[in-house]
């Protein structure tokens, strides 16, 4: 053994250390691929992750429960928001003028932005359907 081999605690030190063990690789997309833990292993160990018998495994209620939760604090920060810009101004648009509460109008402007992404986005969509269509024939 040459003084570079690291030397295990409780092995004899003209011995190689054992191998480490298979571990679940839950990065495989193939399932066939996965190395699964020997069937004599605790129960604890034999259970694949994201299968039928995995207790911890997603679900549809649980992806709703984040989307819950997110939606929430999403409206808490939207209610401080609105709540910090109360001041009053002045709008124009196109010879409108009107004013009203600096939240407000931000609000709308980014609604308004959202509408015409959102447009555009479908649109664009749309077409590339027609396109697809267009080719499958």
């Amino acid at each position: 053994m040459s003084q570079h081999d690291p030397v295990v605690p409780g092995q004899p030190a003209n011995q190689p250390p054992p191998p480490p063990a298979p571990a679940y690789d839950d990065r495989a997309a193939d399932p066939e691929r996965r190395q699964e833990p020997a069937p004599d292993a605790a129960p604890e160990q034999r259970r694949l992750k994201g299968t039928a018998d995995d207790p911890l495994r997603g679900s549809a209620a649980s992806h709703i429960w984040v989307v819950v939760v997110l939606m929430v604090v999403l409206l808490v920060l939207l209610a401080i928001f609105i709540l910090q810009n109360l001041a009053s101004v002045q709008v124009n648009y196109f010879g409108a003028t009107g004013s009203s509460p600096l939240a407000v109008a931000l609000l709308l402007a980014f609604a308004a932005g959202l509408a015409v992404a959102g447009l555009a986005g479908t649109l664009r969509i749309w077409q590339l359907r027609r396109r697809v269509r267009k080719a499958d024939r």
